[in-house]
């Protein structure tokens, strides 16, 4: 009987154990399993959201989406920006610039109501002299853990981490790294990573060039892994591939993977181009991406280290990033061409001309994929292995670089509307039956 009750003992202890671990790997798979003050259903606190691949939970959205459809509420924005909302409780948060008067702000709006909290400038002055005209000096989006506001700017020949508290107060302020691009002054985009108790940000131009961790609570640097001096836009990502953590990049001639515990490299190969902007995604053990500058390439790596390419086509998300649903990946290239490609060896399924060109990334919820072009109009589509299956086309704005975020039943959107002095940003959000 003793002996019954001891094996019984063991396999409950061991069903435990493996529950366990069950739990952790689920979500760290989901990217907020180590932030308890976040909710992966609630919440959109980092750029492309809880899981950092653009996925969504299957909580239904709406599809239509215009001033009198599905509208919940529709604010101003001041400044302007590239950055994408993200959401945290009852609050929704941009970085923006205002170019005039040369500083840099974080914004934080009510998230019920849309009203403007407050609205702290964390920098004056200092602005490069030149940028891209597609992009502005406000284009990371910010990162959230429940606790601190994260963003990073480029000014004063540098590139500053800035955290702030729920109140808009600044906690900690570090100088990254000295940023003065010279052959390309395009300025600057990575969005800041939030990874365990660091905050993960890239920094890569033609000068000393590296992805670096800083605590979350101090701003004291952990880690740096050096990068190749070339310029590249694309933000990191950590992505639960082939079994373990990895910090995915592209940019500067390879597609690379290190440890964001450590910024140790696991591995790398030979691919994408000169600059890309687009952020990697994964699936299973493979992962993806896409640019750029000069030519275009989109590749598919088997991420176990063993450096295989699984395939290669000569198409290019440059600005954009793609998104991979049920082994399928799609991209909507820069002179809008929407694609489908297996994900295993990059058959083409299909192809369909839409309009560009594209700078947003996609996000997939509720069972649909949602990508804007920079015109405003936001196709709505099912995930489809064997056509494009259009579900709407929505008109919001004139203007649209910034990526959805979509939780907790709610779209929300930052868009512009006219041209030069009368351009207006605007911030909407949607949910069913408004």
């Amino acid at each position: 009987m003793s002996t019954c009750r001891h094996f019984a003992s063991i396999l409950f202890s061991f069903a435990v154990f493996v529950a366990v671990v069950t739990v952790e790997v689920s979500a760290q798979e989901k990217g907020i399993g180590d932030f308890p003050k976040l909710s992966a259903a609630s919440d959109w606190p980092w750029w492309r959201g809880p899981r950092r691949d653009g996925k969504a939970t299957d909580a239904p959205v709406p599809t239509k989406l215009s001033d009198k459809d599905n509208l919940v509420w529709k604010v101003k924005v001041p400044g302007r920006g590239h950055s994408s909302p993200i959401i945290v409780g009852d609050k929704v948060f941009l970085a923006t610039a205002d170019e005039g008067k040369k500083t840099h702000a974080v914004l934080a709006f009510d998230r019920t109501k849309g009203k403007l909290l407050w609205n702290e400038i964390v920098s004056r002055g200092g602005f490069p002299a030149k940028n891209h005209p597609k992009n502005t000096e406000a284009s990371p989006s910010v990162a959230c853990d429940g606790e601190r506001i994260f963003a990073t700017f480029y000014h004063h020949d540098k590139v500053e981490a800035i955290a702030l508290d729920f109140a808009g107060k600044v906690v900690w302020r570090e100088d990254v790294c000295a940023f003065r691009p010279r052959a390309f002054e395009y300025g600057f985009a990575p969005s800041p990573l939030i990874y365990q108790n660091t905050v993960i940000v890239s920094a890569e131009y033609d000068g000393d060039s590296y992805i670096t961790a800083l605590d979350r609570k101090t701003g004291q640097r952990v880690w740096r892994a050096n990068r190749t001096p070339m310029i590249s836009f694309s933000s990191p990502v950590v992505g639960f591939v082939a079994g373990k953590d990895q910090l995915l990049i592209s940019g500067a001639q390879k597609v690379a993977s290190y440890d964001p515990a450590s910024g140790n490299p696991f591995w790398s190969v030979d691919g994408t181009t000169f600059a890309t902007c687009g952020t990697m995604i994964w699936e299973n053990d493979i992962a993806f991406a896409s640019g750029g500058y000069p030519k275009a390439e989109t590749i598919a790596v088997q991420a176990d280290g063993s450096g295989k390419v699984l395939w290669r086509n000569n198409q290019k998300c440059y600005e954009q990033s793609m998104i991979v649903v049920d082994g399928y990946v799609y991209g909507l290239t820069d002179g809008g061409v929407m694609f489908c490609w297996r994900g295993t060896d990059g058959q083409e399924m299909w192809k369909h001309r839409l309009k560009g060109p594209v700078s947003a990334s996609p996000v997939f919820a509720g069972g649909h994929i949602y990508w804007a072009n920079e015109l405003g109009t936001l196709y709505v589509f099912r995930p489809n292995s064997e056509k494009f299956d259009l579900v709407e086309e929505n008109q919001v704005g004139t203007d649209s670089f910034a990526s959805p975020a979509i939780c907790g039943g709610q779209i929300f959107l930052r868009v512009a509307t006219g041209n030069g002095v009368g351009r207006q940003e605007w911030l909407y959000c949607f949910a069913n039956g408004k």
